[in-house]
């Protein structure tokens, strides 16, 4: 085994090999997570006409403040600015920088947990489609979701031990493939269903019709979900750095923005609107893990492995940054210190070599075992998650990306242009604060259950 320092490497000597495929992959595992298997509940909150403008309107906004970003990264000297906080802090700094990195890692953070959640919720839901197949839907199969919490941790705490986000590609691809997979599945699904049922289900151009409070919370609550579906803007910075530099990054990265959107907006339309036309306005949350679906029960499942498989990899895209600024932070620090600098090349039959560091072995597996426990302890973590998301929508997907575009190519004060982007910053600030309303609702109502 030799040792060699995992801290001094000058960003000039790290490899990026990284396309507008592997971005792309990185760009579909982020933005499609699990949830766009709830879409169909949204679009059945908001109707035709709401959900499908939503859909549109938050796809186009994600997609301009994605390529306002790609040109922020050789900004303001040439240099890279290899992360989301780096690329604040060269091009907004001060107090602005600081409250990028609260926002972003406390969103990391969330995610991670939620994902863990997510998991456990497919796998759970796997194993009651085989009781509810074997006893019949009425049976009581209730699982809990600890064990399987358990196990979706201890994947994670092999996984992250891959050193850096450069080495990702194939979990990326892997999981990218496994979103498709379940999309489909859900699309397919559907289509089955309107064709059973014809046009008897009931639908509207408003959407579901409830009580006016109800109306109001769950309209918050679906724009809300519509809007967060589309974040990965905090990993963008951190996915256009795999890139190789010819052609220049921030031309790869427009052309990954554009796929990856468009891509995670056909599908989001597919199972939203496709969902809504098959479930009308009963559409379950989820309609893999809620049952909207009982048979064929095998091709549930299935669906379900595709879920989970696509988190295992959502899981490392998002924490590999956390685990990078706590690593490069300690390194800094205590530069002489080999337990926290010190590489060892461990060599793993059928596997290959691998790089361990004492320090990153023990910091990444607590970082996972925290998230695995607090997911355990806050069985209705999601709605707080949602809170998360709320908060971070606003500042991460949105704000940074537009205010640093202002500085960085001068946009007159007053200008149309300026007024412009003013204008979708204000938008997008009333729906975060909407989001924010609706998940504190409902964690007040998880919590007087």
């Amino acid at each position: 085994m030799a040792p060699q320092s995992s801290f001094s490497i000058e960003d000039s000597d790290i490899k990026r090999t990284g396309t507008w495929l592997t971005a792309s992959a990185h760009i579909v595992t982020t933005a499609i997570g699990s949830g766009v298997l709830s879409l169909a509940w949204a679009v059945a909150q908001l109707g035709w006409i709401g959900g499908t403008a939503a859909l549109i309107i938050f796809s186009l906004i994600t997609l301009l403040t994605s390529i306002l970003m790609a040109d922020c990264y050789r900004y303001p000297d040439s240099n890279r600015n290899s992360t989301y906080m780096k690329m604040v802090k060269n091009i907004l700094g001060g107090v602005k920088y600081k409250y990028c990195g609260l926002a972003q890692y406390t969103n990391i953070l969330g995610c991670t947990i939620g994902y863990t959640l997510t998991a456990a919720i497919s796998m759970v839901a796997m194993k009651k489609s085989s009781c509810f197949h074997k006893f019949g839907h009425q049976a009581h199969c209730d699982v809990s979701s600890n064990q399987f919490m358990a196990i979706f941790g201890v994947s994670q705490i092999f996984l992250s031990q891959i050193p850096n986000f450069h080495d990702l590609s194939w979990l990326s691809i892997l999981a990218a493939i496994m979103s498709f997979g379940y999309s489909f599945i859900g699309i397919g699904l559907s289509i089955a269903q309107v064709a059973e049922k014809g046009h008897h289900i009931e639908t509207g151009l408003t959407g579901a019709k409830v009580a006016v409070t109800k109306k109001v919370w769950n309209t918050f609550q679906a724009i809300a979900n519509i809007a967060f579906a589309y974040t990965f803007s905090n990993v963008i910075a951190e996915i256009e750095d795999t890139l190789k530099p010819s052609p220049p990054e921030n031309q790869t990265m427009k052309i990954a923005s554009i796929i990856g959107i468009a891509s995670s907006t056909i599908l989001y339309g597919s199972c939203g609107l496709i969902g809504y036309a098959a479930f009308g306005n009963s559409a379950p949350g989820n309609f893999l893990t809620g049952f909207g679906f009982y048979e064929p029960f095998w091709l549930i499942d299935i669906g379900n492995l595709f879920i989970i498989i696509h988190l295992v990899g959502a899981y490392q895209v998002f924490a590999q940054p956390i685990f990078s600024i706590v690593e490069s932070s300690v390194g800094r620090r205590w530069p002489e210190s080999k337990f926290l600098t010190r590489e060892y090349n461990v060599r793993i039959p059928l596997v290959g070599t691998w790089r361990m560091n004492v320090f990153r072995v023990i910091w990444r597996s607590t970082y996972v075992v925290f998230t695995t426990l607090v997911a355990m302890i806050l069985p209705f973590f999601n709605n707080i998650v949602g809170l998360i998301g709320a908060l971070s929508f606003f500042p991460l997907t949105v704000y940074f990306p537009i205010e640093m575009h202002i500085t960085r190519v001068k946009v007159p004060k007053y200008s149309l242009k300026w007024i412009g982007l003013k204008l979708i910053i204000g938008l997008c600030l009333i729906v975060a604060l909407m989001g924010v309303i609706a998940s504190i609702q409902g964690i007040i109502s998880e919590l007087t259950k």
